[in-house]
């Protein structure tokens, strides 16, 4: 009799444990959908977006991500549209009539190189997209904060829409940056969490505006070697 009722009673502890695991697995994927969420609406205010732009993505674990739905603009959307993908990019759930963006496929390329990153942001930054059009990377060291945070933000050739031929373009890129210029297309960033994926995106746009400004000007100042030196050795020997 004494066993019968460890043996419920582990049965039962079993069931509870389990239900709390599942319970908290839900509420991280909900807190990381109303982010995404938040996130878009941000980037919509900041103007890094116009109507349906942009994409963002965040991997839940190692086989599952939620990202951003075609056609809703990021300014507007809901929890319950977002999509969840697998790291192949197989629909695991979605809204009907709310299917993942084409464009998740350099996301997915991020993931499966980039074993630290969590989070994925695509926008098309008015002064950055700019540079993209233009076909010129983000790499004049102008201060300290952009060779901090980038170094420099290099531009990937162009590739079609909506094909391998973008996540084939940034590949080269992965691993030694955490932001990049999309020829005649727009910015991409990734990171640890998504919060810093779109502060880099805001840093890339920031540097962007900068630059275009102060060529206005005249031309920027550069940082000059010494300087560039003594920076680089405080940061650890970026470069």
């Amino acid at each position: 009799m004494c066993l019968i009722l460890i043996y419920f009673s582990a049965i039962i502890y079993l069931s509870a444990a389990g239900a709390a695991e599942w319970r908290e697995i839900m509420q991280d994927e909900k807190a990381v959908r109303e982010e995404i969420c938040e996130i878009g609406r941000r980037m919509y205010g900041r103007r890094m977006v116009a109507a349906n732009d942009g994409n963002i993505s965040v991997r839940l674990s190692e086989k599952e991500i939620i990202c951003t739905p075609t056609g809703v603009s990021k300014g507007f959307m809901e929890p319950e549209q977002l999509c969840k993908i697998d790291i192949s990019g197989k629909v695991l759930e979605m809204a009907e009539g709310f299917g993942p963006s084409s464009e998740v496929k350099m996301h997915l390329r991020v993931y499966q190189r980039r074993q630290d990153t969590t989070a994925v942001v695509h926008a098309h930054p008015i002064f950055a997209t700019s540079f993209a059009v233009m076909g010129k990377a983000l790499d004049s060291p102008i201060m300290p904060e952009v060779i901090v945070n980038f170094g420099k933000v290099p531009l990937a050739p162009y590739g079609t829409p909506s094909t391998a031929e973008i996540p084939d373009a940034i590949e080269p890129y992965l691993a030694d940056y955490q932001a990049i210029l999309l020829e005649s297309h727009g910015a991409l960033t990734w990171a640890k969490d998504l919060q810093t994926a779109y502060m880099k995106m805001e840093s890339v746009e920031f540097y962007a505006e900068l630059l275009y400004r102060t060529t206005q000007l005249g031309g920027p100042r550069e940082l000059d070697e010494g300087k560039l030196k003594r920076l680089y050795q405080v940061i650890g020997g970026r470069e």
